[in-house]
């Protein structure tokens, strides 16, 4: 019969048994362990002391279960496929595995789908650890549950009130894009973006098309809602909604698309025709697509994998400071951090989709 020493040889050390080694508490080893506060440096040195004498290494799912975290962050997004959002996942994914983190996708198609994921029922919190929600609308209620549950959010393109965010302004997208066609003489305009029956309530492009309206009306111009074609965040989308205005009875000289994607479908439908971009229709876009400079195509710069990793960045923070407050809690408790609410810069770039046309 093999000796209690020699168990111990054969059997893997807990976290139980560094605890009883130490002669501190589980919770005291998991702290220490993990370099969280409200630890005795002499403290944290014994607990690690201990731990490397007895070949104690934490299991990855046992340390995360144990701790009440999964070191997942989940990011919530409408459309997989999209350039956009999967540059901003790229974003987020360099700081979520520096900081440690693993990153779980989600794709949302309808606001039912996303209420259906944040709600009680499908248990996110045992997935994972906190939310980034990308161009989704996450109502206060749907935040509160969140919060109660102990998951952290963040928001990118969108606001939600008492949760940091990441967001641009989108009506001043509009209104550069409305200036710039202006200065170039034009007077008549299309505008091609997404459906009005939006399915995830995100309003983007309502901002987008009022800040392009009010700028033409500032400078003493109309806009001819007959000339608005709404249609998917494509290539394809805007594909469709240039054709719808071309075979106007008088198409516009000068198009806002409120994305790269969608402008280069309308290039598209113009070489199709025989036409142009920059000299028979000029065409601005949205985003700075990776193509762009491609296709020359004057587009409205927003840097989409600055706004994934400071939205990580803001998540982690976020985590972390709900962690300290949690080892805390049996102190005098800190008070919260104000939120950030981040608005990140938008430039004009200018290139040859975009033309002077003579005034009449």
């Amino acid at each position: 019969m093999g000796t209690t020493s020699d168990t111990m040889r054969t059997k893997r050390p807990t976290i139980e048994d560094v605890a009883a080694e130490a002669g501190v508490s589980v919770a005291t080893v998991s702290r220490a362990m993990r370099a969280l506060p409200n630890v005795a440096i002499a403290t944290r040195h014994h607990v690690i002391a201990v731990a490397e004498r007895l070949g104690y290494s934490a299991d990855p799912a046992a340390a995360r279960l144990a701790a009440g975290t999964t070191n997942t962050v989940t990011m919530v997004i409408p459309n997989l496929s999209s350039w956009y959002f999967s540059t901003v996942v790229a974003g987020a994914e360099t700081v979520c595995a520096e900081a440690g983190y693993d990153v779980l996708i989600v794709g949302v198609g309808s606001q039912k789908d996303l209420s259906r994921i944040l709600s009680e029922h499908y248990q996110l919190e045992r997935r994972t650890d906190g939310l980034v929600a990308i161009d989704v609308v996450v109502t206060p209620d749907e935040a509160q549950s969140l919060t109660q549950r102990g998951l952290a959010l963040a928001s990118i393109g969108n606001r939600t009130v008492g949760h940091p965010s990441v967001q641009i302004d989108n009506k001043l997208v509009g209104r550069l894009a409305a200036e710039h066609l202006i200065g170039l003489g034009h007077r008549r305009f299309g505008m091609i973006g997404a459906q009005n029956d939006n399915p995830l309530s995100s309003d983007v492009p309502s901002l987008r098309r009022r800040g392009f309206v009010d700028e033409l009306a500032s400078q003493g111009l109309a806009f001819d809602h007959d000339l608005l074609e709404p249609n998917d965040f494509s290539v394809d989308g805007g594909q469709e909604a240039m054709a719808a205005l071309l075979n106007r009875h008088e198409p516009p000289t000068a198009v806002f698309s409120m994305s790269d994607e969608m402008a280069f479908g309308a290039i598209m439908e113009l070489n199709h025709r025989g036409l142009l971009a920059g000299r028979d229709v000029s065409i601005i876009g949205v985003d700075d697509h990776e193509f762009a400079r491609v296709v020359d195509l004057t587009t409205i710069r927003q840097s989409a994998a600055s706004h994934g990793a400071e939205a990580a960045r803001l998540l982690i923070d976020a985590m972390h400071q709900d962690e300290h407050h949690v080892v805390m809690s049996e102190g005098p408790s800190a008070a919260p951090s104000s939120v950030r609410e981040i608005v990140a810069p938008v430039e004009l770039v200018v290139r040859g989709s975009t033309g002077h046309i003579e005034l009449i």
